[in-house]
């Protein structure tokens, strides 16, 4: 099993991809299609649904796990088709039509590649995600508009959002286990307003925000704390804007 802390191994990439197709044509279509809701969560060493008409739809390490009513069924991770069929539904490549960046389907049936150490680690990513996410939330001020933390499957991200819009001061606090820009883990604030890109801590270089890399989260002396430090840099500056 993976520690979380341990640098990504060559399968991390190809393992975190493989598992963003399930979440998205799989695990997201479950919950959406019984309650109208798409969000994830961090689960145990894993993500998934948060429970649902007394189901949770989850993934950990290189198994499948559907529980309901009581009780637990296992599968090894195979195709995307057979993930959405273990869950219950039918894999649909368009199940939702107003996303502006939904996910692109590989082959339904081709064999997803996906490596155990590095599906713990983005499972142990995820968690640590949430619980500084959900840290960071009751930092706010009384008059923040606060979103809940839930995963969004077309970014495959944990994420939650503070602050005014109308007043400029609003941002999404997120972590990411990477993409193609980033290949690793890392955390972001992005603002939903212009942002001073003068100031050194908007660092980001393929959007309008901020990043903490992983590395820099692996190096310090206590990565919840240097996390939650990150965010609330971001959401101070947002918030002592005039």
């Amino acid at each position: 099993m993976s520690d979380l802390w341990t640098k990504p191994s060559d399968t991390f990439v190809t393992t975190r991809n493989h598992l963003h197709q399930i979440a998205f044509f799989a695990l997201s279509p479950a919950r959406y299609q019984a309650v109208g809701r798409m969000g994830l969560a961090a689960t145990a060493r894993g993500f998934g649904t948060p429970r649902y008409e007394g189901k949770v739809a989850r993934v950990e390490g290189t198994q499948l796990v559907y529980e309901a009513f009581g009780n637990i069924a296992t599968q090894e991770i195979s195709t995307i088709r057979a993930a959405a069929e273990f869950f219950g539904g039918s894999y649909v490549p368009v199940w939702f039509e107003d996303f502006h960046d939904p996910l692109s389907a590989m082959d339904p049936d081709s064999a997803l590649e996906v490596d155990e150490d590095s599906s713990y680690l983005i499972g142990d990513w995820f968690r640590f995600g949430f619980s500084v996410l959900h840290l960071l939330r009751g930092r706010g001020a009384d008059d923040d508009d606060v979103s809940e933390v839930q995963m969004w499957p077309e970014h495959f991200d944990a994420a939650t959002e503070l602050g005014s819009q109308d007043a400029g001061k609003r941002a999404s606090y997120g972590a990411s286990p990477g993409d193609p820009g980033i290949p690793e883990p890392y955390i972001y604030v992005a603002p939903w307003s212009e942002i001073d890109k003068s100031d050194g801590y908007w660092n980001a270089e393929h959007f309008g925000g901020s990043v903490l890399n992983y590395a820099e989260l692996a190096g310090s002396a206590d990565p919840e704390k240097t996390a939650l430090g990150f965010f609330l840099a971001g959401y101070q500056r947002l918030r002592d804007r005039d």
